[in-house]
């Protein structure tokens, strides 16, 4: 992964599990004219470091942001992709947003410099299929190639039909996940007017809240989160070095109820982690922890635990909850698959990661949602959370992997 607390996996998740913040000031433009003027920004990232220095330009930044977080993920896998069974390896890698900055960047070319000045590689810059487009380019992955465009919920949905795809048997790997460069002008003024941004910005490392009273909305993020799945019998096979875990639940559907705003009660969301249950054939008393979409916005926040209790029942309360949106921001399209990965990894080493920032809880966010501090639990059974604008919503269950 290359996100806001760290540029690896293993960095970001002490980061994430230290409950360190990676939401500052907005470096990347300037910001003073903005009601918010902080986001979580992936610092010092050189694209060179994965793609060759003349392709660089041919790129938005959100596609260098996939290719990185493929080539750790496909080096971590020690996956040799070849003539004999590319065919068999896919990439389902998705974005919310596309190449906003490239959009951005070249309208103000065009009204300034004409049409004339426009580069050849403008529109594979920008759409969103070309982060899969370019990873199995440069992997030589033939297999399944898709892009699952779903807001927030992307990076979920893309693990989740890639399991799907292997299990129809289209494919015995796929590299799927989720990646976000939205850090413009553009973006952070369309999320003010519609009130979803955080203006905490004398306190930038405090402005993500999730589940507190005093919270002011989300905190706008980028980077990539990449997982290899594959089908368990492939992998033995070839000797795969390490499984993290096994994707035993997948649940996705919608609320028809509004453009932004969840269903009353959760509803949407309640009967996803239903429909995920029952995917992995689960109680829900056998769930250890959950990493929730906790966007620290008042609807999501209390929404969601309205889904979680209608669900978990008496067992709500029991369960271990985690934002890490608390520290990472929200990647939007990236955050799905993020999270997927923190919730594997809360599996691996037996650590919940804390919900910083939450210092006065909303009465109606009543469950333990593990506050300022990781707590050691041992982790069988996690639920990952995410839901999108238009009410569309994704959930993955994860299991530790006993032979």
């Amino acid at each position: 992964m290359i996100v806001p607390t760290g540029k690896t996996v293993e960095t970001s998740w002490k980061n994430v599990c230290e409950g360190r913040s990676g939401v500052g000031r907005i470096t990347r433009f300037d910001a003073s004219s903005l009601q918010t003027q902080i986001a979580a920004e992936v610092k010092d990232f050189d694209p060179e470091d994965y793609v060759e220095k003349k392709d660089v330009k041919k790129m938005d930044l959100f596609i260098h942001y996939a290719i990185a977080a493929a080539e750790m993920a496909v080096r971590d896998a020690r996956l040799e992709i070849g003539e004999e069974n590319g065919h068999r390896v896919g990439v389902i890698v998705g974005t919310g947003l596309g190449g906003l900055p490239t959009i951005e960047k070249y309208h103000k070319v065009l009204l300034d410099r004409g049409p004339g000045r426009i580069t050849p590689f403008f529109i594979p810059m920008l759409i969103a299929n070309l982060a899969s487009g370019q990873i199995a380019m440069r992997f030589g992955a033939k297999g399944p190639n898709t892009c699952v465009v779903t807001a927030c919920a992307t990076g979920a949905h893309c693990i989740g039909d890639s399991a799907r795809a292997i299990q129809y048997g289209d494919a015995d790997v796929i590299i799927a996940g989720g990646t976000e460069a939205n850090l413009t002008p553009l973006c952070v003024a369309g999320f003010n007017v519609m009130k979803a941004l955080s203006v905490r910005n004398d306190e930038p490392e405090r402005a993500s809240r999730p589940f507190d009273r005093d919270r002011d909305g989300f905190v706008v993020a980028e980077g990539a989160g990449v997982v290899i799945l594959e089908e368990l019998e492939h992998a033995r096979k070839r000797g795969a070095p390490q499984i993290y875990g096994e994707l035993i639940g997948y649940g996705y559907n919608g609320d028809a109820y509004h453009i932004t705003a969840p269903a009353p009660e959760g509803d949407g969301a309640a009967r996803c982690m239903e429909m995920a249950l029952a995917d992995a054939r689960i109680s829900p008393e056998e769930v250890d922890h959950i990493n929730a979409h906790g966007t620290s916005t008042t609807l999501n926040d209390i929404t969601e635990t309205q889904a979680i209790k209608r669900v978990f029942k008496d067992h709500a309360g029991k369960i271990p909850i985690s934002s890490t949106k608390s520290m990472t921001g929200h990647l939007l399209g990236g955050a799905g698959s993020v999270e997927a990965i923190f919730s594997i990894l809360a599996i691996r080493d037996g650590i919940v990661p804390p919900t910083i920032n939450l210092e006065n809880p909303d009465p109606e966010c009543d469950l333990d949602y593990v506050p300022h501090k990781a707590r050691e639990v041992k982790v069988d059974i996690v639920l990952s959370n995410a839901f999108g604008f238009g009410g569309t919503n994704a959930v993955l269950i994860f299991r530790r992997f006993n032979e």
